[in-house]
C-alpha cells in the first residue's frame, strides 16, 4: 500500500496500492505506520511522497465507502474514519522533517488533503487537482478546508471548493496550491532534485524554521519567541557553530 525506502537523510515513501491509491483503514494505518517509522530514523531530513501509479492518490477508496453510506451505523463509522484521517494527516504536517509530494496524476479528495498536509508539493503540468466533494453532497473533511486556506486565502479556496473545481498542475502553482510545477516526464528527477538539495541542509535548522512557519500559520503573536528559542537552540549546537565558523572564514 505505500512501501518506505531510507537512504541516509531521505525518505522515500511510495503510494503503491494499484490502481488508484484509494484510501480504506488498511492504507491509513501503513500510513501512521511510515511515520512511525521516520520519526525514528534519527538521520532522516526529509520525507519524499510519490506514487507508483499514474494517478498520486484518488481518494476514498469506493467499496469502502458502499460498506458505510448505507446505514446509520455505517455513517457514524464513517465520521470516526475521518476523524483519524484528520489526526494522521496532522501527524504527517507536524513531523520534525520536511515532507515533499510529487503529484504526477489525478491528487482528489482526500487524496489531495495528503498532499496539502506536506510542506511542499511539486506537480506534473498534466496532473488534475482538486477538492470536489461537493459534488456528492459532502465536504473536505481531512483538514481540506482548513489547509487549503491557510495555503490559498479564503477567495481562492471559496472559488475551489464551492465550485467543486479541478485545476491543472500549471493552474494550481498559480492559485497557490503547490510551489512548483513540470513536464511529468521530468517531475521525477525534478523533484529528486530539489529532495537532494533540501537533505544537504542541517535537519534540525529545517525542523526549527518549520515550527516557526507553523506557528506563524496558525495567527499565534508567539512566533517571535518561538524564533528566539528556536535561534538559541541552533547556536548551542556543534554543528551550527561550524557552519557559521566556516562562513565567517571565508568572508
Amino acid at each position: 500500500m505505500i512501501s518506505l525506502a531510507i537512504d541516509g537523510a531521505i525518505a522515500v515513501a511510495t503510494l503503491c496500492r494499484a490502481p488508484v491509491n484509494a484510501i480504506n483503514d488498511e492504507w491509513l494505518t501503513r500510513l501512521d505506520e511510515v511515520l512511525t517509522e521516520i520519526e525514528q530514523a534519527p538521520d532522516v531530513a526529509v520525507l519524499w511522497l510519490r506514487s507508483s501509479e499514474r494517478v498520486f492518490c484518488a481518494g476514498a477508496d469506493l467499496e469502502f465507502m458502499r460498506a458505510r453510506f448505507l446505514t446509520e451505523e455505517g455513517r457514524e463509522r464513517m465520521i470516526a474514519f475521518t476523524r483519524r484521517l484528520q489526526e494522521v494527516y496532522a501527524r504527517l504536517e507536524r513531523i520534525g522533517v520536511v515532507s515533499v509530494a510529487e503529484i504526477g496524476g489525478a491528487a482528489l479528495g482526500g487524496g489531495f488533503e495528503l498532499a496539502l498536509a506536506c510542506d511542499l508539493r511539486f506537480v506534473a503540468d498534466s496532473a488534475r487537482i482538486g477538492l470536489p466533494e461537493a459534488r456528492l453532497g459532502l465536504l473536505p473533511a481531512a483538514g481540506g478546508t482548513q489547509r487549503m486556506t491557510r495555503l490559498c486565502g479564503e477567495a481562492i479556496s471559496r472559488r475551489l471548493i464551492l465550485g467543486a473545481e479541478i485545476v491543472a498542475g500549471a493552474d494550481a502553482v498559480a492559485l497557490g496550491l503547490a510551489q512548483w510545477v513540470a513536464p511529468a516526464k521530468e517531475l521525477q528527477e525534478s523533484t529528486r532534485a530539489l529532495v537532494e538539495r533540501i537533505a544537504k541542509l542541517p535537519k534540525q535548522a529545517l525542523a526549527a524554521c518549520k515550527e516557526c512557519i507553523g506557528v506563524a500559520a496558525s495567527g499565534s503573536d508567539q512566533g517571535y519567541e518561538v524564533e528566539l528559542a528556536g535561534s538559541k537552540m541552533l547556536l548551542g549546537t556543534a554543528d551550527t557553530q561550524e557552519r557559521v565558523r566556516r562562513f565567517l572564514e571565508k568572508e
